[in-house]
């Protein structure tokens, strides 16, 4: 049977769990608030910036894909920035069916103009607020420390986190560099988090070993992990994860820019998935990695080898992983279920029962 074309993808309902903010601006966006901030840009075009960002591109490491945030960082030190990226980033995703997303940033990126934190938050909820409002995707905030800075500025994330748990704020994060820079070093904010009984999640195993995914576990206390690519390298602990349903926020084409994988069809989530791991499919940065979910779906399937069943299963995944209340994930569960019935191996799609499903589910929200 011939593979399934990327449209069958655009239209299943889907999840985004790892999406960063600042790496998932619109080009145009970000040449429009430069020109009206008066920034100076590596390029004054879109083909040039984004080959000056690397967008799509190889980059051979972590550290250098990085690189990148500091051009998309510099437009986004404004509220009405902030709330235009935060707004269009949904916007898009809705367009390609996601119907729930966790965005990730670090609020004290966005502090260089005199913005206060708190405005940072509040900012960027009220422009992912206003498109769930115009295209009905529901999204919630995740709060990163960032490994690299230091531990104190990581505590003051986590402080945010908790004042704003119970408002739009769902999670912590810690981002950045991973090599050198271990997570148990920032072990109060996740302490702080946790005492508060709020949701965590690490990027870990991607440019370092399943040391680190274990140190985020452990030490950490990590109910979700960012990556994991690297966790097949010790299958005790990969069992474990397996065994006690931790969620793997999987980034197909990011990893393969990062060089954490060699390539595609390298990439362990069907390894993961034959496993019984509960693997999650998401974008990381839809402008630095040039992507979307429906995109990594869909090289899931033409590249990794998946099956219709493999990716409706990793769909379901990301509804249960989401940090929300179990009734909440409940309900998105038997409704996303329903119309993923509706989509066929053979690219069919019940057009019929793919509209009742959707409207009994608007009806019981």
């Amino acid at each position: 049977m011939s593979d399934l074309p990327l449209s069958f993808f655009e239209r299943l309902p889907k999840t985004d769990l790892h999406v960063h903010l600042d790496g998932s601006l619109r080009t145009e966006t970000i040449l429009e608030l430069a020109e009206s901030q008066g920034i100076e840009l590596p390029a004054t075009d879109v083909p040039g910036l984004r080959k000056a960002i690397h967008a799509g591109e190889n980059t051979g490491s972590l550290v250098k894909y990085l690189e990148a945030f500091a051009v998309t960082l510099k437009v986004m030190q404004t509220r009405e920035a902030l709330q235009r990226v935060a707004y269009e980033l949904a916007e898009d995703a809705a367009a390609e069916g996601v119907r729930y997303m966790e965005v990730r940033y670090a609020p004290l990126l966005h502090t260089e103009q005199g913005l206060r934190l708190t405005e940072v938050v509040e900012t960027v909820l009220r422009g992912l607020h206003d498109a769930e409002t115009d295209h009905g995707i529901e999204s919630k905030l995740i709060l990163c420390g960032i490994r690299n800075i230091s531990p104190q500025s990581s505590l003051e994330m986590a402080e945010l986190v908790v004042a704003y748990k119970g408002r739009g704020v769902v999670g912590f994060d810690l981002a950045g560099a991973e090599y050198d820079y271990p997570a148990k070093d920032h072990h109060e904010a996740f302490s702080l988090v946790r005492r508060n009984n709020i949701n965590v999640t690490i990027h870990a195993g991607e440019a370092y070993g399943p040391a680190s995914i274990a140190q985020a576990l452990h030490d950490c206390g990590a109910h979700r992990i960012g990556h994991g690519c690297r966790l097949r390298e010790d299958g005790d602990l990969l069992h474990y994860v397996v065994d006690h349903r931790i969620p793997l926020e999987c980034c197909p084409s990011s990893n393969v820019q990062t060089n954490a994988i060699e390539a595609l069809d390298t990439h362990p989530m069907r390894l993961y998935l034959n496993l019984g791991a509960r693997v999650t499919v998401n974008t990381d940065n839809r402008l630095i990695t040039d992507t979307t979910v429906s995109k990594e779906l869909w090289l899931a399937h033409t590249q990794v080898g998946l099956t219709l069943g493999d990716i409706k299963q990793c769909i379901l995944n990301g509804f249960k992983s989401a940090f929300l209340p179990f009734h909440e994930k409940r309900n998105y569960l038997r409704a996303i279920s329903d119309q993923l019935e509706a989509f066929h191996a053979d690219g069919s799609i019940d057009e019929d029962a793919l509209r009742t499903a959707r409207q009994q589910a608007a009806e019981a929200r």
